[in-house]
């Protein structure tokens, strides 16, 4: 990784959660790609020291540095765990390498509380972050840390709809338009993900305003962001020439006052739960409509860049997606 960013989780004990990114802007990037602290300690800080005391002036070094609330509360929730395995009053000078490979086992094999690949990886990362900063800051004469290997979990990967099971669920979901009561959400929701790939929280973000029909044919939504540290995240995606005639249905049938989707979250998730039914398909979510149009992007050539813009994806993140695309275009889809 680079520019100080490694991935974490959130410190909830054995949940599979988001990635959290741990951002310290002033720190650089070691040689093996995990965070490099500045080496700096408060003067008191000794291998004498305890563990608690040692995570207490590590939390302060973190706070120096900028990192975010959320990093924090991470760190310091593995390292509590750690403390209370080791002992909280034993020595940092003590910790040797067997020690943090013992805790690691028990977290794995031992421990009541199942460890999810996941958890493991993170309080891995935890381990090599905080042993590192003590030994850079001096406070240690060698990192107990440094020899562990950090193996990161493999997650399955994601369902995409084969092409049969696409054209199923527009099939199903464009018939919605012209039933005896028709209902324009289903084609309108299905369509909208699938050439645009957003992802659930995007499409709930979607206002009026951010739709331009200035060329039926060619209609543009402006992905838009509240929180202005997202603003990379922005992006102008085409929606293709049969949303205006399913938009302006919808519009007539739901009359939506701001947003495109006025419902919950929820709401929608049942809306594609009915239309795989309908279609006679496995299933359907928003994950699988956004992975279904990035394979067949892929697969139709789109330059990678774009891709990766597209999904409004930075280059970190990047670099683990896109050999999943490649495994998934290379099936039959």
């Amino acid at each position: 990784m680079s520019g100080g960013q490694l991935f974490l989780f959130d410190p909830r004990a054995d949940e599979e959660p988001e990635p959290l990114k741990v951002e310290a802007e002033s720190s650089p990037t070691a040689p093996d790609g995990q965070l490099a602290p500045a080496a700096v300690a408060p003067v008191d800080l000794e291998a004498s020291s305890t563990v608690v005391e040692a995570a207490k002036a590590f939390r302060g070094h973190m706070l120096r540095q900028g990192f975010s609330d959320n990093t924090i509360k991470a760190f310091q929730a593995d390292l509590r765990l750690f403390a209370r395995h080791v002992d909280d009053n034993r020595p940092i000078g003590e910790i040797a390498q067997s020690d943090l490979e013992e805790f690691m086992t028990w977290l794995r094999t031992e421990r009541d509380v199942p460890c999810s690949p996941k958890s493991y990886a993170r309080r891995l990362t935890t381990l090599k972050v905080f042993f590192g900063w003590l030994s850079a800051a001096e406070v240690l004469k060698s990192d107990p840390a440094a020899p562990l290997i950090h193996i990161h979990p493999t997650t399955p990967l994601p369902e995409v709809l084969s092409d049969d099971e696409t054209n199923a669920l527009l099939a199903a979901t464009r018939d919605l338009l012209w039933a005896p009561k028709p209902d324009a959400r289903p084609f309108l929701l299905v369509t909208t993900v699938l050439q645009t790939g957003i992802k659930k929280g995007e499409c709930m973000g979607i206002k009026l305003e951010h739709i331009d029909l200035s060329s039926p044919q060619a209609a543009v939504l402006f992905v838009r962001y509240e929180d202005p540290r997202k603003a990379l995240k922005e992006r102008r995606l085409g929606l293709g020439p049969t949303f205006a005639p399913a938009y302006r249905q919808y519009l007539r049938e739901y009359q939506p006052k701001e947003h495109l989707f006025e419902c919950t979250a929820r709401n929608l998730e049942y809306v594609l739960e009915e239309a795989a039914t309908l279609a006679e398909i496995p299933g359907c979510s928003f994950e699988q409509l956004r992975w279904t149009c990035v394979v067949r992007d892929y697969r139709n050539g789109m330059p990678a860049d774009q891709l990766r813009q597209k999904m409004g994806l930075s280059m970190i993140t990047w670099r683990e997606t896109l050999p999943k695309i490649q495994k998934l275009a290379r099936g039959a889809l």
